[in-house]
């Protein structure tokens, strides 16, 4: 029999997983308290009681993204070599991420960035938080493959991170604006080159 607490918790991650539904498919500021009660046939007291504002309901959203985009991207690429393996894989990863078709949805690093650049407040920097966190795992990447000398010595990480990041968002653009490349798969993997 399911304790209160496990209702309580179980009802919580419906909430967020519904309200992350929404960011990734119209944004962050698609979300409230009302839509994510109507989707889950829940009232929007039982909705706020769990989660407080709108704003903590953002957060809890970027965070739960957060912990996905990892699990996704960056976990799995953990089982290859160190070095170049390992960054083709979260690459090979990050790419797919970014041009599946079937999912419809966005990067909330990527289009949050654009949604909040001129935005004060916790959801920004949420936000600035997880983009800098992730380009601090590439940059780490990126420097294992050159101590295994598989990449150059004299190699500009941090250059290297910004291409990475920029390939990215040029990646996930035309998915938010719904005009797929249809030669995407082609252009990236020409941009990404021995990365991809």
């Amino acid at each position: 029999m399911e304790t209160r607490s496990e209702r309580a918790e179980t009802t919580l991650t419906a909430i967020v997983g519904a309200a992350l539904d929404m960011a990734v498919t119209e944004g962050l500021e698609s979300i409230s308290i009302g839509e994510v009660a109507k989707r889950l046939g829940l009232s929007k007291s039982g909705v706020f009681s769990r989660v407080g504002s709108r704003e903590q309901l953002q957060v809890a959203v970027l965070l739960e993204f957060d912990r996905r985009f990892l699990q996704t991207v960056f976990l799995p690429a953990m089982s290859e070599a160190r070095g170049l393996p390992r960054l083709q894989a979260v690459m090979r990863r990050w790419l797919a991420w970014a041009s599946d078709v079937d999912r419809h949805k966005t990067c909330l690093y990527t289009a949050g960035a654009f949604e909040y650049d001129d935005r004060e407040g916790p959801v920004r920097e949420h936000l600035l938080d997880g983009v800098l966190r992730w380009r601090a795992t590439l940059r780490r990447t990126v420097l294992q493959a050159v101590e295994m000398g598989h990449l150059r010595a004299d190699l500009d990480a941090e250059q290297m991170v910004f291409e990475m990041d920029a390939l990215f968002t040029i990646v996930a653009r035309p998915w938010r604006a719904g005009r797929a490349d249809p030669l995407f798969h082609t252009h990236a993997h020409q941009v990404a080159g021995p990365l991809a």
